[in-house]
């Protein structure tokens, strides 16, 4: 198994450079084809709100074109960047469509997609965290999530895997292989409270996902740890502790009302990640 084809989020943000450097050098190193994906970004207006503003149609029509100008700058610079890195197979393409409906439609022809953590810096950070949470929910192909601040030289040498033997880790280890099988070193860990029963601490009951790994190729260390922190803090300090680079994770959600949202794990990960988290749901 192997990443042939990616896709990156393309935006005018500063955190982009980074992610697009980390997808051309996935994509060369798997001799893929990369996808840039510049979308314009469109809201559809109430009908009443849209005559309200029939006098500022001039208004609408610049904040349009500039949509436009800014995805085709962000496409524009991203040919430019793979053309320096000398990479064989790349396209851009420019989607006049809402930014998350985008990603995750043209992912379904993709075998991983690359978007960003949102940064609570700025003022979109609501509309960039609603972005993120409908890709890592709806997307039909895994997630690499990379955070807003630093460079990632190196991702996937040291993976940290979190497994709860639930479907949605089982297809979050399955859809990380590619990465998995080329790391240097693979963490696999289990967290269950401090007050849990001895049967949810027994060490075996991580040897089935284990062996599964070492049939493909992937020796696994495994990690059964209590804790009293929230699983998503639990994690990210045991990161830290491993000194990994890549975190792999079952992307949780539940329904509210009439929408999905994450789960707080998933979503305390995504908002406080200090490495790449690569997740599937």
């Amino acid at each position: 198994m192997i990443y042939r084809s990616l896709l990156v989020h393309l935006t005018r943000a500063p955190n982009c450079d980074a992610r697009v450097d980390l997808a051309i050098r996935l994509a060369r190193e798997r001799d893929g084809h990369l996808v840039g994906l510049a979308p314009t970004g469109w809201i559809e207006m109430p009908v009443q709100i849209g005559r309200s503003l029939v006098g500022d149609i001039d208004v609408m029509s610049g904040a349009w074109e500039a949509m436009q100008r800014h995805a085709a700058d962000a496409a524009a610079q991203f040919a430019e960047r793979c053309r320096g890195a000398g990479l064989k197979s790349y396209e851009t393409r420019v989607d006049e469509a809402d930014a998350a409906a985008s990603v995750i439609r043209h992912g379904h022809c993709s075998d991983l997609v690359l978007i960003g953590q949102p940064d609570p810096t700025l003022p979109s950070y609501a509309a960039a965290m609603s972005f993120a949470e409908q890709v890592v929910l709806y997307s039909a192909r895994p997630v690499l999530c990379l955070p807003y601040a630093g460079r990632f030289d190196a991702v996937g040498r040291r993976v940290l895997i979190a497994w709860d033997d639930s479907r949605e880790a089982a297809r979050a280890v399955s859809d990380a292989l590619p990465l998995l099988t080329q790391a240097d070193e693979v963490h696999l860990t289990s967290f269950c409270p401090v007050s849990a029963d001895a049967a949810r601490k027994d060490p075996e009951a991580l040897r089935p996902i284990c062996q599964w790994l070492l049939w493909h190729g992937v020796d696994a260390k495994p990690h059964l740890d209590a804790t009293e922190l929230p699983v998503g803090e639990a994690l990210l300090s045991r990161a830290a502790d491993l000194g990994t680079d890549l975190i792999v994770m079952g992307a949780y959600g539940h329904s509210r009302w009439s929408e999905r949202v994450l789960g707080g794990a998933t979503r305390g990960l995504l908002e406080h990640m200090t490495v790449p988290v690569l997740m599937s749901h």
